[in-house]
């Protein structure tokens, strides 16, 4: 029910599809979404509440990757299934060339931005 839950929010489908480019920072997708930090927190938590992103934390920064291949099985087939489900999707090309640009960004300074 965990992973129904959490994918049934665009926002959180969009999170698992910037996280196959790689781990990152809670700050850049803070950024990416242009969301509040505290909206943000909560899709992340969803997210990793299902055991649909891995969390780490280095100093004062928190960074979301997707799973590793110790996932359960159902996890990996619901990440396949939302990269096929939303693949060419303006929305997801849109999200792609943002974080591009986002992560040519220090990440303390994205975060100093979104903490005023």
């Amino acid at each position: 029910m965990r992973v129904t839950k959490a994918l049934a929010d665009e926002n959180r489908i969009r999170v698992l599809v910037a996280l196959q480019h790689g781990e990152l920072c809670a700050c850049q997708i803070t950024e990416l979404f242009g969301l509040a930090p505290s909206t943000m927190s909560k899709h992340l938590s969803v997210l990793y509440q299902a055991g649909l992103v891995e969390s780490r934390k280095d100093g004062r920064w928190i960074y979301f990757r997707l799973p590793n291949g110790e996932a359960p099985a159902m996890v990996k087939q619901a990440i396949r299934w939302v990269s096929k489900s939303v693949e060419g999707q303006p929305r997801v090309r849109q999200d792609a060339e943002l974080l591009k640009k986002i992560l040519k960004l220090d990440p303390s300074e994205l975060c100093k931005r979104q903490c005023q």
